[in-house]
């Protein structure tokens, strides 16, 4: 079905037709509108918001990161920080989801990272942060959109990342196990990030 733009005058003639028809009955001459129709509110939209549960909205932006909420009947909201992950080609290779962590455990910050479908999962994930020591993760699952690694970072990890420029995440693709497919999490407005999304976990097991 091809869709084409109607003129305004056409659309406000389908969007009132029924209201038109009433007021062409009775109106009064020179055009007035009836009086039983003129103030009825059944006669009027209100309008729909466009966005409803379940989508995905950007709160905020800090630097590369943003701040990605899901919408709830509560208001509640969810939020985490993301950011997508391209090689030096600018082909997508992996995306970040990361929040901070309730305190009582040794990670104060957990990321779920999402590799390609063609990731060779012994492998795992690695990740560097400006070129410093490397430290691997295991692969939880896969599923349709990638597979996932759920990552736990330490409160020495997070302020590492506060500090650096950049981490490296590094997976080995499974049709050329002798290589490795490398990209960038810039972390230009980590902290800034992370201190809100820090703020919004703590207000969110408030009492």
């Amino acid at each position: 079905m091809n869709f084409t733009i109607r003129p305004l005058a056409l659309l406000i003639a389908l969007g009132l037709g029924g209201m038109a028809t009433a007021q062409s009955a009775d109106a009064p001459a020179g055009g007035a509108p009836a009086a039983d129709t003129a103030g009825d509110p059944a006669a009027f939209s209100t309008g729909q918001e466009v966005g409803g549960v379940g989508e995905t909205y950007t709160k905020e932006t800090f630097g590369d990161w943003q701040l990605n909420c899901i919408r709830t009947a509560d208001g509640s909201d969810p939020c985490q920080l993301y950011q997508l992950l391209k090689d030096d080609k600018g082909n997508p290779v992996a995306e970040v989801n990361l929040t901070a962590l309730k305190p009582g455990g040794e990670a104060v910050a957990g990321a779920t990272i999402i590799a390609p479908l063609e990731t060779l999962l012994t492998q795992g994930l690695a990740i560097t942060v400006d070129g410093g020591k490397e430290k691997k993760y295991p692969f939880t699952f896969c599923a349709a959109i990638g597979c996932i690694s759920r990552v736990g970072f330490t409160a020495a990890e997070v302020e590492g990342f506060k500090k650096g420029a950049k981490a490296t995440v590094t997976v080995v693709p499974v049709a050329a196990a002798d290589q490795k497919v490398s990209a960038n999490i810039s972390l230009k407005g980590f902290t800034a990030g992370f201190e809100a999304i820090s703020k919004l976990v703590a207000e969110s097991a408030a009492p």
